[in-house]
Parts: structure tokens; sequence; C-alpha cells
């Protein structure tokens, strides 16, 4: 039975995460690398600030960390209590997750790669998508606790499989903005009313969710809300490259997204909302998106 659960990392979804367990859970821990941060949460949501030993001693440790690399540094520093299950929320590399989990598994951890998709919004709203790679006996023992802050929990498949998933969905995004940005670039310089336009694609066969949200919401208002940077879409969409590499298949449209979206990063300002790749084709073309 879980007792303890604990949470590393609250950066902009680890820190709403986080705040749903205290809500199912008793003992429920956080750490962060500044530990200001930490008793913030505890102070705002009842969690326990800790230091990072004592947050690798929880039934259940969550993690939400900027790379896979992070993470392995992270476990190499620590010693993980016998038995629990550390539930890697990260976008990660699936070679990292096949590495890690039989690495931990000698030590009697389980270790399940589990990396959650609906950015901000759906953390704050315990809303999240969780696509789930390792052991199934495993991932049934933990989703009580992915359930506090998920609403669609998949097991996917052994080790990598979530980090494999999340990195095609991701690139699927890329590929939909890029196309949905070239689309609307070229109504405009049509003199297309593009507000007008969409809603006639978002009634037809054209819609996606980057046409029905993410252009109206943040494009076309100009807004560009900080809410999952485009260096990190990048990141993700080199893991999807490289599986398709790995496995020597034939995906053009997926390599001339990945090559986009890595320029607009390059481009972009640190911290870039993914939106924002949307100015790279107005600097290109010479018009604004709007």
């Amino acid at each position: 039975m879980t007792q303890s659960i604990s949470f590393i990392g609250l950066g902009a979804m680890g820190y709403r995460m986080a705040a749903h367990l205290p809500k199912v859970f008793d003992d429920v821990r956080v750490w962060n690398r500044s530990i200001e941060k930490s008793e913030k949460h505890a102070h705002e949501f009842g969690t326990q600030a800790v230091s990072l030993e004592h947050a690798v001693q929880a039934d259940i440790i969550f993690s939400c960390l900027p790379t896979s690399q992070d993470i392995e540094d992270l476990i190499a520093r620590v010693d993980i209590k016998s038995g629990a299950i550390w539930v890697d929320c990260t976008s990660g590399v699936p070679k990292s997750a096949r590495l890690l989990a039989p690495l931990l598994l000698e030590k009697g951890v389980h270790y399940l790669d589990a990396p959650v998709s609906g950015q901000t919004i759906g953390a704050e709203n315990a809303t999240l998508t969780f696509m789930v790679g390792g052991q199934k006996s495993a991932f049934d023992c933990a989703l009580p606790a992915m359930q506090a802050m998920g609403k669609l929990i998949k097991h996917v498949g052994d080790s990598g499989a979530g980090f494999a998933v999340k990195a095609v969905n991701n690139m699927l995004l890329a590929i939909h903005l890029c196309a949905a940005c070239e689309g609307a670039s070229t109504l405009k310089s049509h003199g297309v009313n593009l507000q007008e336009a969409f809603d006639c694609i978002n009634a037809s066969s054209g819609q996606s969710g980057v046409t029905t949200t993410v252009l109206p919401n943040r494009v076309f208002n100009r807004s560009f809300p900080s809410t999952f940077a485009l260096s990190l879409l990048a990141k993700d969409t080199r893991i999807a490259l490289d599986l398709v590499r790995e496995s020597q298949l034939s995906a053009p449209i997926i390599a001339a997204s990945q090559g986009l979206v890595q320029a607009a990063s390059n481009l972009s300002e640190h911290g870039s909302d993914f939106s924002t790749l949307a100015k790279m084709y107005e600097s290109i073309n010479q018009l604004t998106i709007e």
C-alpha cells in the first residue's frame, strides 16, 4: 500500500502537478534545486519541503526535469528506497529509459517512463494525459497517484515506450504547427480574413488542435503565452527523428519539420513559447499572421 509520495522538480509543470497529490495522499514530499520553491509549494499546498535524500525514500517518486540526462545525473547521486516506484514525467529519451529500468531494478526499484501531455492548463486542472512505459505491475501500483494528476493514463508498452509516444506526439504537433503557419501565410498573402477562414477550416477536414486552439488563441491575437518552450519542442522533435533513424525508416516530413522547428528555436529568445515558431514564417514571408 502506498504511504508516501514525492515529487522531484517543481518547474512549470511539476509545481502544478504536485499540488493535486495532497488531495489524495497524506505524506507528500517535494524537492527542487531551489529550496525556496519547495518551501513555497509546501506553504501553498500542504506538501513537505524535504531534502533530496528524504524525497527518494518515498514509496512512489515522481520526477519532472528538463532532460533525461538530468534524471540520470540525479539518480546516480542518490540511494533510492528498495521497493519504490520511480515515475519519470520528463519528456525523455527512450534509450535512457531502457538503460535506467534494469539498472534500478537491480536495486529493487521499478522505473516507469511516464511523460505527460496537456501543457500547464492540464497540470493546473489535473487533466493531463500520461503515456507510460515499463513493467505493467508497477504501472498498476502507481496508477492511483497518476490519476490524481491526469485524466487519461495509458500503459503503452515496455520501458522507453512512453518516451517514444510523447516524442511522436510532439513531432505531430510540430508538423501541424508548421503546416498551419504556412497555410495561414498563404491565405494572408491573398488578402483573406484569417479569423473567418479558420472558422471554416475548423468546421472542415483541415482542422487540428493547432488550427482550433494554437493559432486563434496564441498567434492571431499576438499573445504568445509562455506555456511550453520552443526549445523543448525542438528537443522532442530531435528525439522523434532519432527514433526514425534508429529504425532506418523513410520519414521526410518528420525530417523537414524537425529542421524548421530547430531553426525557429535557434532564432528565438530563451524561453519563447512554441507558438512563436509563427514569427519565423512572418520574418521569411514579410507578413503578419493575424
